[in-house]
């Protein structure tokens, strides 16, 4: 387990210094001008975030959190690659935003971190590297004061297993879904190849694979609950905030299913619960 999730530590270092340098996806020199980057729809979800403390877990290289404190909360993230967190830290000095980042693995953070937040935060493709959610869902309780919430937007687990078109093997069709790959959690994680990064498919990475675990939302929702955070709502949405190459870009920046595809998919879900 520790060299697989050592393999993707350093994987996210490479992407880090490949995102760093993406227009389309992070656009870091414009983010550093101006502008919040957080998805309207989570803005309504989570709320005013003026004068709170906000936790942002897996928080990659800080963008969403310095987005929250743009929007004026006060704002800690934490990530486990040193070369994001660097950019992170250096990217709030240059802005001029007062942040906090944290080197650490998550479920680790409660030895390296201190305080109680009112939001934890996660957002976006971070579930799938953690291998226990139980654990996760411990660890944000741990810093949730009472009252304090937990906000979550990820990829809905029903996308795990539905294969890409380049992962169809021949006489497959490819203008319906084809489910390849495990719903269910395991305990050992999915292996897959690297081609690159989500955000820049063509990129020079040298990490062959990433090593990741899928949830499904039982396993999520329960995991909260037994926390003993209350969930406020779960809500599932028709699109995905990064590309696949089953998914088609649409004028409102979001990754949709095809238009004429068979049946509908939740692609996203977003998730808040509260500790008592």
């Amino acid at each position: 387990m520790d060299e697989m999730r050592e393999a993707n530590r350093r994987l996210w270092d490479e992407w880090t210094a490949v995102h760093a340098g993406t227009k389309e996806m992070y656009d870091l020199e414009a983010f550093k001008r101006s502008g919040v980057r957080i998805r309207p729809w989570e803005i309504e979800e989570v709320g005013d975030v003026a004068g709170k403390d906000l936790l942002h877990l897996q928080c990659h290289f800080g963008i969403d959190t310095l987005s929250w404190a743009r929007l004026g909360a006060r704002v800690t993230g934490a990530d486990f690659s040193p070369a994001a967190i660097e950019l992170a830290r250096r990217t709030a000095e240059e802005i001029g935003v007062d942040a906090t980042f944290v080197l650490s693995e998550l479920y680790e953070l409660p030895q390296h971190l201190e305080g109680e937040f009112d939001i934890v935060y996660t957002s976006r493709g971070v579930l799938n590297w953690l291998p226990d959610m139980t654990e996760w869902a411990q660890v944000v309780a741990h810093f949730l004061r009472p009252g304090g919430f937990l906000y979550l937007h990820d990829g809905h687990p029903i996308l795990y297993p539905l294969a890409d078109a380049d992962e169809l093997d021949h006489g497959e069709p490819r203008d319906q879904p084809i489910f390849k790959f495990p719903y269910f959690a395991r305990e050992e994680p999915v292996r897959w190849p690297v081609q690159g990064s989500y955000a820049d498919p063509g990129a020079d990475v040298r990490e062959p694979h990433t090593y990741e675990w899928p949830h499904p939302m039982g396993e999520i929702v329960t995991a909260v609950a037994e926390a003993g955070l209350r969930i406020e709502l779960l809500h599932e949405q028709p699109f995905l905030s990064w590309p696949r190459s089953i998914l088609v870009k649409r004028d409102d920046g979001e990754w949709h299913l095809p238009e004429g595809f068979p049946g509908e998919l939740p692609l996203m879900f977003s998730l808040r619960a509260t500790k008592g």
